[in-house]
This record gives structure tokens, sequence and C-alpha cells, in this order.
């Protein structure tokens, strides 16, 4: 009996260190998995903050690119407001020249007829001056040094020569 109780005990420090032994292999095998996984980690750090320092310089330059659009877009907005200023202005001028058409031709229609009397009596006007004109007689020319000596001679002297002309 004691024999058995010897090779129990021997089975069980057997199984023991098997068991221990098992167990040194499995957290073994735990630890180097840990440390791939602590590396990953590690990895998946650096590589989480090249991202997150990307996404901040992409949102930088985000904000920047709409402060730049909403800066050119009020610009813009001014320039859209001028040319409609300039639209309703033309607009404006338009009709007005409009009205100022209409109330020319209107005016021209009503008077029509002392346009035409005013036309006839200016060529009649123009018929009697050119009639006029043939009648009266023609002016001798002075030759060119007796007109050099006129405007040398005093006024009286003058007279008295167109007189005797």
């Amino acid at each position: 009996m004691i024999i058995i109780l010897y090779l129990s005990v021997a089975l069980i420090a057997i199984a023991f260190l098997f068991l221990v032994i098992s167990l040194s292999r499995t957290l073994k095998s735990v630890s180097v998995t840990l440390d791939h996984v602590a590396g990953t980690v590690k990895d998946l750090e650096s590589q989480m903050q090249g991202i997150t320092n990307e996404t901040t310089k992409i949102l930088q330059s985000t904000n920047d690119l709409v402060a730049d659009i909403q800066h050119k877009s009020e610009k813009l907005n001014t320039v859209v407001d001028a040319v409609e200023d300039i639209g309703v202005s033309a607009t404006q001028l338009s009709q007005t020249l409009r009205r100022v058409t209409t109330t020319v031709s209107s005016t021209v229609g009503k008077k029509q007829e002392k346009i035409a009397q005013a036309l006839q009596w200016g060529a009649a006007i123009k018929n009697i001056r050119d009639k006029w004109a043939e009648r009266k007689p023609k002016h001798t020319t002075i030759p060119e040094t007796s007109q050099r000596s006129i405007q040398e001679e005093p006024v009286q002297q003058q007279r008295t020569r167109l007189r005797q002309h």
C-alpha cells in the first residue's frame, strides 16, 4: 500500500510537472503574442498620430479655403449688386428716352403744320436774299498795293480815297 501511495504521489508529481510545462509553454506563447500585439498597438498609435496630424492639416486647409471662398463671394456679391444697379439705371434711362421720344413725336405731330410754314418762310426769305444779292452792284476791287497804302493812311485820307473810286 505504501507503494501505491508512492506511485500515486509520483504520478501526481509527473502530471503536475506536465501541467507546469504545458502552462509554461502556453504562457510563453501568450507572452510572444502579447509582445506582437503591443508592437502592433504602438505602430497603430504612431499611424493614428500621423492620421490625426494630416486630418488637422486638411481641416485647417479646408477652413482657409472656406474663408477665402466666403471673402470672394462677398466681393462677387458687390459686383452683382453693381451690375444690378447698372441694369436698373439702364432701364430707367430707356424709359426716360421712350417718354422723351413720345413727347417729341407728339409735339412734332401737333406742330407739323407750323414747322412746314416756318420752312416755307425760310425758303422764301432765302430766295429774296439771293435775288437781292444778284441785284446789288458788284464792288470794284482795290489793287493789293493800294490796300497796303490804305492800311497805312489815316482814316480821313482813306475815306477821301474811297469816295474817289
